[in-house]
């Protein structure tokens, strides 16, 4: 491992860290005496993505984490909550053991954690994900949220007309 503050390749480990996705180390440099730590993670296989229209990317983690953070935008959550959702489902990818993942698998899988976490993030994902045609549909969603689950702890419930 280079050093970043002067270049030499020899460094010692001075303390070593599992993390969630790998470790973390801090090293220092033999050389100038510098610290700086490094990540080291598994490279996994290739996680390819079947999209409804036929094609096939590879999976981004950063996309997932944007529409996440998309439909939690300005909604009361705790930090770090939106990273461990994402972390979560990427891990739950992974451990298919599966080189392909439908798009809609991974957009089932954030309605399903978005809902237990907050229905306004699990209403703005559905409306994009599910692409309602119109307000119609839209309510259909609502009802069917307020009539099948109690709220998780801390949220608010939705109002009922009756």
């Amino acid at each position: 491992m280079k050093c970043p503050h002067c270049g030499s390749d020899d460094s010692r480990v001075v303390d070593s860290r599992d993390t969630t996705d790998g470790v973390r180390r801090r090293r220092e440099c033999i050389n100038c005496q510098s610290r700086f730590t490094t990540y080291e993670r598994l490279q996994s296989v290739a996680l390819y993505v079947a999209k409804k229209d036929g094609r096939h990317e590879e999976f981004n983690k950063e996309k997932l984490l944007a529409g996440i953070r998309k439909a939690c935008e300005k909604r009361p959550l705790a930090e770090g909550v939106v990273e461990e959702v994402a972390n979560s489902i990427e891990g739950e990818l992974l451990q298919t053991g599966r080189s392909e993942i439908p798009s809609s698998v991974i957009g089932d899988l954030v309605m399903m954690r978005l809902r237990k976490l907050d229905y306004i993030a699990y209403i703005r994902f559905a409306s994009v994900y599910r692409d309602f045609a119109d307000i119609t549909d839209l309510k259909q969603e609502v009802d069917t949220l307020l009539s099948h689950i109690s709220p998780p702890d801390g949220q608010l419930t939705l109002p009922i007309k009756t």
